[in-house]
């Protein structure tokens, strides 16, 4: 069993689209709160960045002991979610292409025993590595889909 290419291609470049995405707007704008009680672009790019370490201490430890079940993750508990809340857009998006550049290299390396590991996600059940991939790059573009929108209304002024 080998990683489909559907997530290693998605695994190395879906993140960089964020590039495109919030080209052109000042660190003020990225910034800006755009919906009142939601999170802003920079939020979510932080959220990006710092669910990555998350992601990869819980394959780290399905490798560990197959089977394992994970709590929700939710960034309003995590402090290094906080933390980083207080670093520049530069700081927080080189971290994230840099850790994730780590992350596609790491798991490419894995092996049909690697992949087959499983983690238990309270909402979604028992998932195998690939499952956890898929979940994991799911919830990385529906992010970066929120920054596109937010983006587009930060641009147009609505």
């Amino acid at each position: 069993m080998i990683l489909p290419s559907s997530i290693t291609t998605r695994l190395q470049y879906q993140h960089k689209s964020l590039i495109e995405l919030i080209d052109g707007l000042s660190d003020s704008q990225i910034r800006m709160a755009v919906n009142p009680g939601k999170w802003s672009i920079f939020e979510n790019i932080v959220h990006l960045e710092t669910y990555q370490h998350v992601f990869i201490a819980r394959v780290k430890k399905m490798l560990d002991e197959d089977g394992v079940s994970f709590p929700v993750y939710s960034a309003e508990t995590d402090p290094l979610f906080h933390d980083h809340l207080g670093k520049s857009s530069h700081e927080i998006i080189h971290e994230l292409m840099t850790v994730r550049k780590e992350l596609s290299s790491g798991m490419s390396s894995f092996n049909d025993n690697d992949l087959s590991k499983r983690g238990i996600h309270p909402f979604y059940g028992e998932m195998n590595m690939t499952g956890w991939l898929n979940f994991f790059l799911l919830h990385e573009s529906h992010h970066l889909f929120t920054i596109f929108k937010l983006a587009a209304r930060t641009r147009t002024g609505g």
